[in-house]
């Protein structure tokens, strides 16, 4: 298989960019995009380090993130498996990018910038919930952000009820491809129980 190893053969490939995909972007979080992303609560963060690259999904039964300013994003980090990799990331690497999605919306909104972790009281008292606060709160600096137009929702069907729900593995199955002991209907059965105590 023949590799595309230069941005010029990449760039005859798919010739000129449609102007508006370069006039969209913006430097700063503009009233219509804070609006945007006040309505979303689901976000993938992506982030990079010595070991590679890491996408993880964030979510909340609000906005994902707080909007601080204009410039500024703050992004909590909730209870988790503690394997740290996107936060491990952020402390060797500043550099992010978010994709914010809304239940409905075909429009993905993206940003990309730097960030830093803070333990600060006051940051993490602003997503306090019953009592519990996220360990960290990631301070996101916005250096541009764009909209992402509906193509790839609309092939994917993402938000069409009548699409279909494929017949996918478990959790609990994955767990016990990994380990042949594991008990996987019983981890699949109270897995929704077990997680009620600990999203915050």
């Amino acid at each position: 298989m023949q590799k595309i190893t230069d941005t010029e053969t990449l760039e005859h490939i798919y010739g000129t960019p449609v102007p508006r995909s370069l006039s969209k972007v913006a430097t700063r979080l503009t009233p219509l995009y804070q609006r945007w992303i006040e309505a979303s609560r689901f976000l993938v963060l992506s982030t990079l380090g010595p070991e590679g690259t890491d996408a993880s999904p964030r979510g909340d039964d609000g906005p994902v993130v707080h909007i601080a300013d204009e410039q500024t994003l703050w992004l909590p980090d909730w209870r988790g498996n503690n394997r740290l990799d996107s936060l491990r990331n952020i402390v060797r690497d500043r550099r992010v990018s978010l994709m914010f999605m809304v239940p409905g919306s075909n429009n993905v909104v993206r940003v990309n910038g730097t960030a830093f972790l803070t333990a600060d009281d006051t940051a993490r008292a602003a997503f306090e919930r019953k009592s519990l606060r996220p360990a960290t709160v990631a301070v996101i600096t916005v250096e541009e952000l764009y909209f992402q137009c509906a193509k790839a929702i609309l092939r994917a069907r993402l938000w069409d009820a009548d699409a279909g729900r494929p017949d996918v593995p478990t959790a609990g199955q994955f767990l016990k491809e990994q380990e042949a002991g594991f008990e996987a209907e019983a981890y699949d059965a109270g897995y929704t129980e077990y997680a009620k105590s600990r999203i915050w």
